[in-house]
């Protein structure tokens, strides 16, 4: 996969109540891989759950496809836009369940090789999102 050199990472917004550190990250090639998804589905959103099919792979909507509860935390937006374009907003939403479990947590998304959920937009590239984490001693 092409990776311009200009691509880096981008680190989410702060959006859990009480919280001064941010909790979610994309690499650069989760990056170009967003951009070009964007480009062909429009806004995006993730759900990183804990259930089943994929296990913890965080999956990738069209934004508004996934529907949300009110036990769901919204991790941090992750804005994929180059410098100086409209800002292209993705929101990161962790179920309830998976955010207490990794209460310590920082979260890469990244991007490799293979077959990804069949619910998620990029299953058809044969790449799939995966999550690489860091323990961290706190968020506050």
């Amino acid at each position: 996969m092409y990776e311009p050199a200009s691509t880096a990472i981008v680190v989410g917004t702060i959006t859990v109540p009480g919280e001064n550190l941010p909790r979610v990250e994309l690499s650069a090639t989760a990056v170009v891989t967003l951009r070009e998804l964007w480009d062909e589905f429009g806004p995006l959103m993730f759900h990183q759950s804990g259930g089943c099919c994929d296990g913890s792979s965080p999956m990738c909507f069209p934004a508004g496809e996934f529907i949300t509860s009110d036990r769901d935390v919204l991790l941090g937006r992750l804005d994929i836009a180059p410098a100086g374009a409209e800002p292209r907003s993705i929101d990161f939403w962790i179920s309830a369940e998976q955010f207490e479990y990794w209460s310590h947590t920082f979260l890469t998304v990244d991007v490799v090789p293979g077959r990804g959920s069949g619910f998620s937009v990029e299953a058809p590239r044969g790449v799939r999102f995966l999550i690489r984490s860091r323990l961290m001693d706190s968020f506050t």
